[in-house]
């Protein structure tokens, strides 16, 4: 585990000699304008030396913010990676359980070494296939996850866990599923946890069943002066990400919609982070531990993104498949039904396929013909993808 300790102010402290003054300048601005306490939270100084945070994207201003007590804190650099495959038509991720008697699952987790690898993407890409002989294809960092206090733990108060998250693409098949299983690993239908972006099968129940009322309930929570202004922007991002009134459905604002739901209260993460007391469970979706369920979010959003300008789709499609099969795959990224004959003109329009001479026997009708990716589309066009959605 990469750990950096991080001293309170006054202490030696381990910045090279040319970082000093900024250091020092910038906790005397803090205590100017807050008394005798050096809170950097407002404070841009520019970011660490790559030295100490290695491609981590922590800056200078969260480092001394996690000094307000006086106390070393140690930060701990890990790995998260939301691992995607289409099992069945069905987009999956793999999810770990742990032994603490917790049933809430997780993402796959590791340290970063830098003594044994160079980059995140090696060292991720050597402990995936290490566990779980899982070899991943496309590979996407995400995001830096280090909200103070994510994944804090009883006894742990001096320690700080930033996560650098990634999306990773791979197929599956029943020797990987052997070793996952040894592993201690699964895989789980992402709509599992984020039941409401399903789409295939019409709108959801679940939006007004339970989710829009108890947002109504929010937007109306607010009382006194703060409510004519707080409510009616409120209701401006539900309109927005849920799609209400005359904004349209948009697949790939799956974040904004998991955090309204974090504030309102609707997902079990709130009460486990101790952001409210009470959740509507129904709600809520599979739970998972930390704020994983959030970087899960986050990969969907990317990868439904991602499809309409690059093909990355291919990457979860085996050598060679039906248009069957590919309009399957895209519908359970996107959540969207699409209709067949808009999907085959839009497949052909774009190129990015040629058959392959063979065919599959199907039940009860005639065999479909076989295709497979087109690599050349990579060299004649800078954006090939699968255009579908909303945007």
């Amino acid at each position: 585990m990469t750990r950096l300790s991080h001293y309170a102010c006054g202490s030696p402290h381990p910045l090279p000699r040319r970082m000093r003054g900024l250091w020092r300048s910038a906790t005397k601005r803090c205590r100017d304008r807050e008394g005798s306490s050096p809170r950097c939270e407002r404070s841009a100084v520019g970011p660490t030396p790559t030295a100490m945070l290695p491609s981590s994207c922590l800056s200078f201003r969260k480092m001394s913010a996690m000094q307000v007590e006086g106390v070393p804190v140690t930060v701990e650099i890990g790995l998260n990676a939301v691992i995607v495959a289409v099992v069945n038509r069905s987009p999956r991720i793999l999810a770990v359980s742990e032994t603490d008697g917790d049933t809430r699952d997780s993402l796959p987790f590791g340290p970063f070494d830098p003594a044994r690898h160079r980059t995140f993407e090696a060292s991720l890409r050597a402990r995936v296939e290490k566990r779980t002989a899982l070899k991943l294809g496309y590979i996407e960092q995400l995001y830096t996850f280090g909200d103070r206090g994510r994944q804090r733990l009883p006894g742990e108060e001096g320690k700080h866990m930033v996560s650098v998250g990634y999306l990773a693409l791979t197929r599956t098949d029943a020797e990987n599923n052997e070793r996952l299983a040894e592993a201690g690993a699964h895989w789980r239908d992402w709509y599992g946890y984020l039941p409401w972006e399903d789409w295939r099968q019409g709108r959801p129940a679940v939006l007004d069943q339970t989710i829009l009322p108890a947002l109504a309930r929010w937007e109306a929570g607010l009382a006194g002066d703060e409510r004519s202004a707080a409510n009616v922007q409120r209701r401006s991002r539900v309109r927005l990400a849920f799609g209400l009134d005359d904004f349209p459905w948009d697949e790939e604002r799956v974040l904004e919609r998991y955090e309204l739901l974090y504030e309102a209260g609707l997902v079990r993460e709130a009460v486990t982070d101790g952001h409210c007391r009470e959740t509507e469970k129904s709600a809520a979706g599979l739970a998972m531990r930390h704020d994983h369920r959030r970087i899960v979010a986050t990969a969907v959003a990317r990868l439904r993104g991602k499809i309409k300008y690059r093909p990355v789709v291919f990457e979860l499609m085996p050598p060679e498949f039906t248009l069957t099969d590919l309009q399957a795959t895209v519908e359970a990224i996107s959540g969207r039904h699409l209709h067949k004959q808009n999907f085959r003109r839009l497949v052909e329009g774009a190129e990015l396929v040629e058959p392959t001479g063979g065919s599959l026997a199907s039940t009860g009708g005639r065999p479909a013909a076989l295709f497979r990716f087109r690599r050349q589309i990579l060299d004649e066009r800078p954006a090939p993808g699968l255009k579908v959605g909303g945007r």
